[in-house]
């Protein structure tokens, strides 16, 4: 039947990328691995090393999700065929619609993976670490960095990963002059990393009695969190520590005493701070934390040989530098500045759907085809 048929042309259509992407991943690779690391998991004495036997046993974990996705997507993918078949010789149209779905969801399995396969640097595993920052537009900026805030908690929550308010800093009217927010999960920096830069708003403003369009900006941060291991130092007498009480709500201890902590390194002038932790010593360990993985970022940014050559120069967060706009007014679009991809549903994009835009950015950075953003018509 001509349903059938043209079913079939659709899923036999992913089979070339289907089997392309066995090599991507480097499955037979993944499988080697996975057996070396269960060989140590049962090797003597495994457990005496507590926080090297957590990180294998994380690892295995990691990998064994990707072997065993890719085994599912090709099960799902005979599954279908057959059921195609099984569908066309009875010519029974009622399974039409659940053959549209599994291909929907195969189809959709596959640009995961092949995602995937483009997240190939070095902290790209890592959880990221967000810093948002007001600037030009007043009051009406610092809303707009509560709405990146909420937008990005809502794109965290899509994807079933964790996130922490690390820092914030209420606006004087309203929103937020600043914020750092940890996001925890696989992939999280190498999915995020494409965000950075500064954000541009178009709308008419709540704030302003006369009804007139204003457009405001705001800058994010992105950084991978690095782990204490890492090889970085940093001079004690380097940073020089500030305490002062958390501004938030979150019970009587956490506002009657100075818990929250604010790191400034020295030579670059770099401030980090932190004040979600109960304790002094816990907000102190996550804003080191917070200030390796920026140094390390920034040295990496600028090719930079060692963390001492970091100036701590920032672009300014205004006309001429933005990566995306986002137009409330007089019409609704989402638009990525480098990529040219762009999205009308502007409430499905506050509300956290960002793939289009990360697939677009990690896509173009792969093949070399990013232009820098910057000056836009006036939208």
């Amino acid at each position: 039947m001509l349903e059938f048929e043209q079913l079939k042309l659709r899923l036999i259509a992913n089979e070339d990328e289907l089997r392309d992407l066995k090599d991507a991943l480097g499955y037979e690779r993944l499988v080697r691995e996975i057996e070396e690391l269960e060989a140590k998991a049962s090797a003597p004495g495994f457990w005496d090393d507590l926080e090297n036997s957590q990180k294998v046993l994380q690892k295995t974990g990691k990998l064994k999700n990707t072997v065993e996705t890719y085994d599912r997507l090709c099960t799902n993918y005979d599954d279908t065929l057959v059921l195609i078949e099984m569908g066309d010789e009875e010519g029974d149209l009622s399974l039409v619609e659940e053959i549209t779905s599994a291909i929907d969801g195969i189809e959709a399995s596959l640009a995961s993976l092949r995602l995937q396969t483009l997240l190939t640097g070095e902290y790209d595993k890592n959880n990221a670490i967000l810093t948002f920052h007001a600037g030009a537009g007043g009051t009406e900026a610092m809303d707009w960095v509560s709405m990146l805030v909420r937008m990005y908690t809502r794109w965290t929550e899509r994807h079933g990963f964790k996130v922490q308010l690390l820092d914030f800093l209420d606006g004087d009217e309203a929103g937020l002059k600043s914020a750092s927010l940890l996001i925890e999960g696989e992939n999280a920096y190498g999915y995020l990393k494409s965000e950075s830069g500064i954000h541009r708003l178009v709308r008419v403003s709540p704030f302003d009695a006369s009804g007139r369009r204003h457009t405001s900006f705001a800058s994010l941060e992105v950084m991978p969190e690095i782990s204490d291991d890492a090889d970085i130092e940093i001079r004690e007498e380097d940073v020089k520590m500030d305490v002062f009480r958390s501004s938030g709500t979150g019970g009587q201890h956490i506002n009657k005493t100075s818990s929250a902590v604010r790191l400034t390194h020295i030579p670059t002038g770099i401030v980090v701070a932190c004040q979600n932790e109960r304790s002094q010593f816990q907000n102190r360990e996550q804003a080191m934390r917070m200030l390796k993985s920026k140094l390390l970022e920034i040295k990496e940014r600028e090719h930079l040989e060692k963390i001492e050559d970091i100036k701590g120069v920032q672009k300014d967060i205004a006309w001429g530098s933005q990566i995306r706009s986002y137009v409330f007014m007089p019409y609704t679009l989402a638009k990525d500045h480098r990529t040219g991809f762009e999205s009308g549903n502007i409430n499905a994009v506050m509300d956290g759907d960002l793939d289009g835009f990360i697939n677009a950015y990690l896509k173009a950075a792969s093949k070399g085809e990013l232009s820098g953003g910057g000056e836009v018509e006036d939208l």
